[in-house]
Formats: C-alpha cells, sequence, structure tokens
C-alpha cells in the first residue's frame, strides 16, 4: 500500500448491508480499514461488535477484526484522509418520476471533500446510472481534488457476501491503466477473478444483470396470473414445464420480486433508454400488479369484507431482516382496504403491526404466504381456511425437490 496513508481502506456508508460485509472482509484479510457511517446507532451497535443486520459469518467475522483492531467505526469522517482507498457506498436511486436522482452522492462527497487528499483512489460501489462515474471524476476534479475514481460494483447475494466476495468474479473499472491496476490488486485479494471494463460498461452491466432477473421473475408471475385468472393449477403446469426438460431448466417460480434492487435498476435502465425500453416498464406493471392479484384471487373465495386476513412474512426475501421495498406492506395496503383486519408476522421483524405467529393463525381467515421463510415449513394451517401462496411452499413442502426449493427461495436480487 502506498507510504503516504496510515490506513488502507475507508468505508463511506459502511454500516449497511453492501458497506459492512466489504469492511468486514477487507479486515479480515488483514487490510487497515476504516468504517464512516452518518448512521449513529448502526455506529454504536458494529462498534461494540453486534451486527445491525442477518449476515451468514458476519458476528464470528465482527467480533476477529475488532478483536485484532483492524476496524474502526467511526460516525464522524475524520480519518478518511489516511485511507489509500475510499469506498462510497451512495447509489443513484430513482426519484418520484422514476429517474435517477444525484443528491445523495453529492451530499455524501460535499460532506467528505474536507476529508478527502490527493492520489486517493475512489471506488464507487452501489449500482449507478450510467456516466456517473465520470460525473463524480470531473466533480471532484472541479473541486480541487486529484483523486482518481473507479467503478466496482457489488454483485453479492445480501446475507451471502462474506462468502460471495470471494466465490464470484469482480467486475473492476477505472478511467485510467494505474488505477485499475491498483484497484486491481485490492480486489484480487478478495475475488477469484477480476472482469475488466470500462465504467460505463460496467455500471450498465450490473444495471443489465438485475433487470434481466426482474423480468425473468416477471415472466413467470405473468404466466401465474393468466393461469390462476382461469382457474388452474399454476403449480402442476410450471412442473410439466420444467420436469426433465433442460430448456425450462433455468425457469423460477412465481412471487413477490422485491428489494431495493430489482424495481431500481430496471427502472434506471429504462430512463438510460429514454425510456424505450418496453419490457423493463412491463415487467414493474406485472410485479408491482401481483399483491393486487392476490387479494383477487382471496376474494374469488371469501368475502373478504367479514374476514380478518393474516400476512405471513414481511421482509422483502427469505431468511432476511430488511424490509425495503418488500411487497408484503404493499399486500398489507390492499388487504386493509378490503379485509376488517389485517394481521401480520415475520420471524426476523418486529415492526408495531407485528402478532405472534399463534395469534395469526388462531385468527386470521385468510392466510397470505408473502415470504417464504424456513419457519413456516412446517406450518399447519387450518383446513377450513382460505390459503393464498404464491411461492407454493405450504403446498409443495412433502414432495418439493431440493433444487425447485432453491430456484424458489432464490426470487429476489443480491
Amino acid at each position: 500500500m502506498n507510504q503516504l496513508f496510515t490506513r488502507d481502506v475507508g468505508i463511506i456508508g459502511g454500516c449497511g448491508h453492501v458497506g459492512l460485509p466489504l469492511a468486514l472482509t477487507f479486515a479480515d484479510i488483514g487490510l487497515r480499514t476504516a468504517i464512516y457511517d452518518i448512521d449513529q446507532q448502526a455506529v454504536e451497535r458494529v462498534r461494540s461488535g453486534v451486527m445491525p443486520f442477518q449476515e451468514e459469518g458476519g458476528p464470528e467475522t465482527l467480533r476477529k477484526v475488532l478483536g485484532a483492531g483492524r476496524l474502526e467505526i467511526d460516525s464522524v469522517p475524520n480519518r478518511l484522509s489516511d485511507c489509500r482507498f475510499l469506498v462510497l457506498i451512495v447509489g443513484t436511486p430513482v426519484d418520484e418520476h422514476l429517474n435517477p436522482s444525484l443528491s445523495a452522492i453529492h451530499r455524501a462527497l460535499d460532506d467528505c471533500l474536507p476529508h478527502l487528499v490527493n492520489q486517493q483512489i475512489l471506488i464507487l460501489r452501489s449500482t449507478l446510472f450510467p456516466g456517473v462515474s465520470a460525473h463524480i471524476q470531473h466533480y471532484l476534479r472541479d473541486r480541487g481534488k486529484d483523486i482518481s475514481v473507479a467503478f466496482c460494483p457489488e454483485r453479492v447475494a445480501q446475507g451471502f457476501s462474506l462468502r460471495e466476495f470471494r466465490q464470484l468474479p469482480q467486475i473492476i473499472s477505472a478511467f485510467d491503466p494505474e488505477t485499475l491496476c491498483e484497484v486491481g490488486e485490492l480486489f484480487s485479494r478478495v475475488a477469484c477473478e477480476l472482469i475488466e471494463l470500462e465504467p460505463m460498461e460496467a455500471e450498465l452491466c450490473k444495471l443489465m444483470t438485475n433487470a434481466w432477473r426482474y423480468i425473468q421473475f416477471a415472466t413467470v408471475n405473468q404466466f401465474y396470473m393468466i393461469a390462476t385468472q382461469h382457474g388452474l393449477n399454476f403449480d402442476r403446469i410450471l412442473h410439466g414445464c420444467r420436469h426433465n426438460y433442460p430448456r425450462m431448466r433455468g425457469v423460477p417460480g412465481p412471487g413477490l420480486a422485491a428489494g431495493p434492487c430489482l424495481v431500481k435498476d430496471t427502472m434506471q435502465l429504462a430512463a438510460f433508454s429514454r425510456n424505450h425500453f418496453m419490457l423493463g416498464h412491463a415487467a414493474m406493471l406485472i410485479n408491482e400488479g401481483l399483491p393486487a392479484h392476490l387479494v383477487e384471487l382471496a376474494k374469488r373465495q371469501t368475502d373478504l369484507r367479514t374476514e380478518t386476513a393474516g400476512i405471513l412474512g414481511m421482509t422483502f426475501k427469505a431468511e432476511s431482516d430488511d424490509v425495503r421495498d418488500s411487497l408484503s406492506f404493499k399486500l398489507r395496503k390492499l388487504l386493509t382496504l378490503e379485509c376488517r383486519r389485517v394481521l401480520c408476522h415475520d420471524p426476523y421483524w418486529s415492526g408495531p403491526e407485528g402478532v405472534p405467529l399463534d395469534q395469526l393463525v388462531a385468527e386470521a381467515g385468510v392466510y397470505f404466504v408473502a415470504t417464504p421463510h424456513a419457519a413456516y415449513h412446517d406450518l399447519i394451517l387450518p383446513s377450513d381456511r382460505v390459503v393464498i401462496d404464491v411461492w407454493n411452499f405450504l403446498g409443495s413442502r412433502a414432495q418439493q425437490s431440493a433444487d425447485v426449493a432453491g430456484v424458489k427461495l432464490d426470487m429476489v436480487a443480491p
């Protein structure tokens, strides 16, 4: 590492789902790592050795690197000037008009600007609208900072980052060969393989990856809606499509395709195409419309006006505590308009609307399996109640093979 700096890596926004696993990984391989995050509560938890979210291997690794003195956590950016590499964990969300917004990135850079020094390398990690990496390079230069910019997107599944950092290829990109070489040396200490792209190629690569997954899920969700609109058993149809038929092996099962990445990144790609990405717009309409379809299926079987509805699972994917952009909350809002009462449960979420599982099972007259948590796998529901289970998680548990179960549980974005 460059001798001008006393620390190796500084993670800006380092207590979240993207930043903290990366910080733990770097610290675990011996790099002197600093975290800066404005979330004071998360900073205190991490500093005390407590993971603020679910992450396989996270608690053990956090205790290890804290004990070794290789990880420092602050709610002020003072340590950033000592770091050779800075990793910015701030992306480009979409605004209320589904257009990318740079305001969060500008705020983060402006807050850190007094602590940034020449010869540092700033690595952009979150998903970006194409061209934003170049914009940030110019943004820093216009403010007198001789800092090189690289874009190296994260590509791991939330909750399994520590494992997948080492298993999956890492895309790297930069605006000059020297910077590309240095970020390559950094990530080669962790990743099994590096893929070199131009910055805008890398930006598009990340967007296209998530949009492709979102479109895949929309396709099967559309099939599900077509079949169930006609009263047909979609799971039998899907079994017929996939069973021992190699050309359908990769087709996922239906389910609520949600989370903080898929729809956002699909809409960013649509904006980049000047709204000519019709597949992306269609996918959004299908996936975002699935909760309403599930409510209609329930209304065919019972009078919801007199019923108590129970939603099983509020997080955006199974075995996660992350509720960001979860369609379970959209389902709850729709059911609130239709039902006498709505009860919610999730083993990883403790929101004010949540109730114990036994209370939900006892009091609900219609159940919606919104998130296929393992905790529900052996759940026995009264046979005289209505069950809306888009995942076929409960209905297929006796005969569901491990590979098909894996496809169903992998319905969400990394």
